[in-house]
This record gives C-alpha cells, structure tokens and sequence, in this order.
C-alpha cells in the first residue's frame, strides 16, 4: 500500500481540480490561484487551453498585417503611377489604420456578444471586399479611390483586439508575455516579412501593361489567402475558452497579495483624478502609440527614402526589410529564453524603446540631395537603421507592451479594453504616416527623425521612472 503525505496529496487534488476544471477553495497564501481564471489553462502541455483555435486566431491576424506588407514595395510606385505625391502614400497609409480605428472597439464588443467565430469571420470576408477594391482601384485610375481601399482593408484586418483578447483567455497569466509574443510574431511576419512576396511581385511583373501587373497581383495573391482563412475559420474555430467553462465562486478568498494588488490599483492619483489601474492603462496605451507610430513611419517613407537619399531599388529595399522582419519573427519566436535574462517586461520594454531610438538617430544624420532620387549616403546607415528598428527594436519593446497591457487588465474582460489598446495603435499608424508626409515635403529627414527620436526617447525615460509601480501592478 503507498502512502502519500499530505504536499503529494494537496500537488495531487490541485492536478486532479485542474483536470476536471473545478474550483476549490484557496488558502490565503497561495498567491497564483487567484491570478486569473485562466489560470487553469496549464492544463494543456503548452500552457494553451484551445491550440486549434490559437493556431486560427494566428492565421487571422497574419493575413491582417501581411494586407500591409506584401502591397509595401509596391504602394509608393501604385501612387506615383495613380499622379499622387508623398502627401497622398500618408493618407494611403493612414487610410488603412483609420478603418481598424473605425471598428477595433466595435468587433472586441462584438466578440464578447456574439462571439468569437462571428466576429471573426465578418472581418475576413469584408477583408476579402477589400482586396478587390484594391485591384480595381487600377481601373478607376484615382489615387482617392486607392485611399477608399485601404480603409475597407483596414477594416476588415481590425481583429486585434479581438484575438489577443481570445488569447488572453486561454493562456496563464504567468506565461502571457511569451504567448503573445507568438501572435505578435505572426502579426509580425504579416508587415515586415511579406514585404519579400511584394518584391517578387515587383520583379514578376515589372514589365506587365494588362490588368493583371505589379500593382494588382499582391491583391490577387491576398484574396485567396483571405478566402482560404475565412474557410479555415468557419471550419476549425469553436470560440470556446476557459471563462465560459468555469467561473470563480464568490466564496473563493483573495490572497493578501491580490488585496494588495487591488488596493494599490484603486488609489486615486490626486494631480489628475485617476485611479492607478487607469493612469497604467493610458500609459500602456501611449506607449503603443509611440512605438507603432514610429515604425509607421519607416514603413511609410522606408522605399522612398532608400529611392531618394540611398539610390536603391525599391525591390532591394523591400527585400532587405523582409530579412530584417524575418530575424525580427526569430527575436518574438526566442522572447520566451529572452525573459529569463530580462525577466520583466518593464525592462523589455525599455531595452527595445532604447534600440528603436537609436535607429530612428541613424536616419538624422542623413544628407539630402542635391536632386530628386540622388543617392548621396552610405548603404550602411539604411541597413543599420532598419535592422535595428525591425529586427530588435519593434518586435521586442512593442510585444513586451502588450504583455504588460494584458497583465495590468488581468482577469477584467479584455475584448473591449483590447480592441480600444488597438485603436490607439491604429491611431498611431494615421497621425505618424500623415505627419511624417507633410514633415518631409516642407522640410527634410533630419528634422522627421529627430522628432521620432525625442518621441521614443521621452517614452523609455518615463516608463524607467515608473518602473517599479508598473512592476508590481503586472505581477
């Protein structure tokens, strides 16, 4: 007969209510039960509770950004050849940021009404109306239409919010970052890696004059990468997560650590009026702002400054760009090793803010030419600054924001307060793009870069200063 001593029997009934999905009372010191439902998602092997819905949920927002990125090399060349100028490529830009502001609120509600699975497949088909606006839009011939397109892509890839809320919910709050750094790197290899299908295309068809051209194979190519997602959604995508599985019972006691934890995010900031969970939220936000407004400007003016100030090709810019994505994808896919150097994302978020600096003060030291598309700088300086934004800088200081945002919400419903998180993304992706075109047209690279620089600078030194109250919130 074996015995089992009371910690074997304790580890066991805590094995056996995690199998079955059945809350049991905590003791007051047990600190990580009471993190979050989600809690007992580490029932599967990997920590996720539904793989097959996380698998889709990576499909959806890849196609999402790849909707950017494979029509990159190509956008600044279509609105040349539509009679646009580099105020125009800002409202083409902004454009498809402005329709994910449109809807991220809208569909992270939606998500927590009707449903995942609806919602996400709502998105998808009106991303598949945009894909062939955007190849008609070489039939109209009008670079407004061109900027009408984009917004309905956009709006049809504004499922941010809602699939890192799903995920949320079905990860442990402990392992979160490193989770949605594996989504972040889909989203990631969907704007800064598919750039090399756009080169391509670039190169396949350079020569085409018919209606099948350089402009209007990346939105064929995306059409049916759209369709078969949306079939792939509608066949394998339940929705299901853990919190409509199991819910805490009120008589659960909170640990004194989550009491302290609640009491701290209560208190009022007396200068401004907010809670400190709030002023955390806002801050984490601004945070996405900055970081995703400035790699909006890379991905903006990227081809036309490498045109003008390199006298590269548009399809070797984009090819470079897409290596540097790809090492970026490796960086996310590693940022589970990574933490346990950098164990908080506090001190990710400021290492990679930092390198994200330092690529935009590359670009301030550029000379300008004395003609239009004269490549008078060093080839280095591009490839400096874009690996150092794309490849280290973004991937690692903007998911450790996200991470940080998601913990700070906690066990909260996160459908909408992620779907506002992405707005303020969008939000970003509009103002930098369009600023950014004005900026160089009335006055040069260094003064645009400089801005950035100072931007992304003030960011770092701000979340060093409030490090240690955002450490302990996201505990």
């Amino acid at each position: 007969m074996v015995s089992i001593n009371k910690d074997e029997q304790q580890e066991t009934s805590d094995y056996v209510n995690m199998e079955t999905a059945v809350w049991r009372e905590s003791d007051e010191s047990e600190d990580d039960f009471s993190l979050a439902p989600s809690i007992v998602s580490v029932m599967s092997a990997d920590g996720i509770y539904d793989t097959t819905g996380f698998m889709c949920i990576c499909f959806v927002t890849f196609i999402g950004d790849m909707t950017r990125g494979v029509f990159f090399p190509s956008l600044w060349l279509f609105v040349e050849h539509l009679g646009g100028s580099t105020v125009t490529l800002g409202y083409a830009v902004a454009a498809f940021s402005f329709g994910r502001i449109l809807v991220n609120p809208l569909f992270g509600s939606w998500s927590q009404t009707i449903g995942y699975k609806k919602t996400l497949l709502i998105a998808c088909l009106i991303l598949l109306l945009g894909t062939v606006l955007y190849a008609v839009t070489f039939i109209v011939g009008q670079p407004t239409f061109l900027v009408f397109a984009q917004t309905v892509l956009g709006i049809g890839s504004g499922t941010l919010g809602v699939t890192r809320a799903f995920l949320a919910e079905i990860t442990p709050q402990r392992n979160r970052t490193t989770y949605m750094a594996w989504l972040t790197a889909t989203q990631y290899a969907g704007f800064a890696v598919t750039p090399i299908a756009g080169a391509f295309f670039n190169y396949l068809f350079r020569d085409a004059t018919g209606f099948l051209n350089m402009y209007t194979a990346p939105a064929f190519f995306m059409g049916s990468i759209v369709l078969a997602t949306t079939l792939t959604i509608a066949r394998f995508f339940e929705g299901n997560t853990h919190s409509e599985l199991v819910q805490p019972k009120d008589s659960i006691k909170k640990s004194r650590r989550k009491q302290e934890l609640e009491r701290v995010a209560s208190e009022i900031i007396p200068v401004i009026g907010l809670s400190f969970y709030s002023c955390c939220v806002v801050g984490c936000m601004l945070l996405n702002t900055t970081t995703t407004g400035s790699i909006a400007s890379f991905e903006t003016l990227g081809i036309k400054i490498a045109e003008s100030h390199f006298g590269m090709l548009s399809t070797r810019a984009g090819l470079f760009v897409g290596i540097c994505g790809s090492i970026g994808v490796l960086s996310l896919l590693s940022i589970g090793y990574i933490s346990r150097l950098i164990s908080s994302d506090v001190h990710l978020i400021i290492g990679g803010v930092t390198v994200m600096a330092f690529s935009s003060a590359v670009f301030m030291t550029l000379e300008e030419g004395a003609g239009e598309y004269v490549g008078t700088n060093p080839t280095w300086k591009y490839c400096t600054s874009v690996f150092l934004m794309y490849a280290i800088g973004y991937p690692l200081g903007h998911t450790a924001v996200i991470g940080l945002f998601s913990k700070v919400v906690g066990r909260r419903p996160q459908g909408t307060l992620q779907g506002w998180y992405a707005s303020a993304g969008s939000l970003a992706r509009v103002v930098f793009p369009l600023l950014s075109g004005y900026i160089l047209k009335f006055k040069d690279v260094e003064t645009l870069f400089g801005i950035i620089t100072f931007v992304l600078i003030l960011s770092a030194l701000t979340v060093l200063y409030f490090q240690k109250s955002l450490t302990f919130l996201s505990s």
